[in-house]
């Protein structure tokens, strides 16, 4: 019997986690699933996808930087890519439309509540950035019912067009959007949705929204404590979190979409954090 075949399509895409998370995932599951990782020429993206199911394959993840692209090729997107305006996960549906799905939001929200036990119900949320990764998870975010979010970004303009887009479906949440130096008070939970980490720099963002009880997540993921994290912990957090676990999390979604089975993700992220 020979295995079904997925991948992770990107450029770079050598420095890619997702063919060992979902290796893993089969593994732990039994399922009979061969994941590769495939470089696309930054000018045939589509190529690429077209090339990859007309050969048998079943599904894709996306990673920079295609995830817009591969919103634009779907015939049918969830509501949740629709919104995100960004696909990370492809696949051929019975019909033989191309579906796409962005699995981001709910990696991270599963994450917080789930893994860490974070409540969001009602809760106070600085989020930090408004490109497209934060535009990914803003829907999941607001269906766990915060009381408020608040975006802030170098470019005031970017949030200020993500709230209005968002906020038709906010419902009781309070969407509001502001430069980086104009908050200063203390938020429950601060999302770190800038790529600011990995050149080991910060957003330029008050100490003061850092309270005692304040819980800190950074979307990016390190073997070591993230810039953003340790700015947090030189302030008094004591529980901070990289978006290790938003990586596996979203994994897990697409690998369910595809095999209508949700892997166990505890295990595979130790198995990480030791690799």
């Amino acid at each position: 019997m020979t295995n079904d075949l997925y991948a992770v399509v990107g450029n770079p895409i050598s420095h890619s986690k997702s063919p060992r998370i979902h290796s893993l995932f089969a593994q732990h599951a039994g399922e009979a699933v061969e994941y590769t990782a495939i470089q696309a020429p930054l000018d045939d993206f589509a190529g690429t996808v077209r090339n990859f199911f007309d050969h048998g394959g079943m599904g894709l993840n996306v990673t920079v930087p295609f995830k817009e692209q591969a919103w634009s090729l779907a015939q049918r997107r969830t509501p949740e890519a629709e919104k995100a305006g960004a696909a990370n996960t492809l696949w051929i549906d019975s019909e033989g439309r191309l579906m796409a799905d962005n699995t981001d939001g709910k990696g991270l929200v599963t994450d917080l509540i789930r893994n860490h036990r974070v409540d969001l119900r009602d809760k106070r949320i600085l989020v930090l950035g408004a490109g497209g990764a934060v535009r990914g998870v803003l829907g999941p975010l607001i269906a766990a019912q915060p009381a408020a979010i608040t975006l802030t970004n170098r470019t005031v303009s970017k949030a200020r067009a993500l709230v209005d887009l968002f906020r038709a479906g906010a419902g009781q949440t309070t969407l509001s959007a502001h430069g980086f130096e104009e908050v200063d008070s203390a938020f429950d939970v601060i999302i770190n949705g800038t790529s600011a980490s990995l050149q080991g720099d910060l957003p330029p963002i008050s100490a003061t929204v850092i309270g005692a009880d304040t819980v800190v997540y950074d979307m990016m993921y390190s073997p070591t404590t993230t810039t953003f994290n340790q700015w947090a912990l030189d302030l008094g957090a004591t529980r901070v979190f990289d978006g290790l676990g938003m990586l596996v999390e979203q994994a897990a979604e697409s690998f369910c979409i595809w095999r209508g089975v949700r892997p166990e993700t505890a295990a595979v992220m130790d198995i990480l954090r030791n690799d």
